[in-house]
């Protein structure tokens, strides 16, 4: 019975380590691996994001989402997961003009997370079929759906993106991608200030 007691004297806090893991997992956050540079040079490919379950996602925030069904090529396997940047909430109006201004709801808006070239060509040239519900370009306007959300990759001319798959629906996004304070883009992926 001794035995017993000090068998169970350690497996207890193990167990209830374990537990507390699963649950903050389940219901608060989760350590991400970046797969590829669809985010460079804000995101490196491997590099380590946390991703807040409850986050309040806005403008410019980096999401994690669950991309099987939303990007439909074969490819695109159950739990793959794809890290982007928000650009239209659900309801706003999105205009990209040829020279890579970014209007939403008819103001023009802050893209200096990423470089002039990649704000123009990068975004504009498509390297894929176009999604049908996206119009990019001068005097072309498209709406974001309700409980729907428009991201790009901020590298721009390799990212597969909203621009070609459409809009990411509210329920495939698992959460918000934060970075530690010591990473040196972390105004840029963890409160990006528009004014800069």
């Amino acid at each position: 019975m001794q035995k017993l007691k000090e068998i169970f004297s350690w497996i207890w806090p193990v167990l209830l380590g374990l537990l507390i893991t699963l649950v903050i997992k389940q219901f608060w956050f989760t350590i991400v691996r970046v797969d590829g540079v669809s985010m460079y040079p804000n995101l490196q490919n491997n590099e380590r994001i946390v991703e807040f379950h409850h986050s309040q996602i806005k403008h410019d925030s980096v999401i994690v989402f669950d991309a099987y069904g939303v990007d439909k090529r074969p490819s695109v396997q159950k739990n793959t997961k794809y890290v982007k940047r928000v650009i239209g909430l659900p309801g706003d109006k999105i205009e990209y003009k040829n020279n890579g201004k970014l209007y939403v709801n008819g103001k023009l808006t802050s893209q200096s997370y990423i470089s002039k070239d990649q704000q123009g060509s990068g975004t504009i040239t498509l390297q894929l079929q176009p999604a049908k519900e996206v119009t990019l370009g001068d005097n072309k306007t498209f709406t974001v759906p309700k409980n729907k959300y428009f991201v790009l990759g901020d590298n721009r001319e390799v990212s597969n993106d909203s621009r070609y798959y459409g809009f990411v629906p509210k329920n495939k996004i698992n959460g918000v991608a934060k970075v530690p304070f010591w990473n040196s883009k972390a105004d840029l992926i963890n409160s990006f200030d528009k004014n800069q």
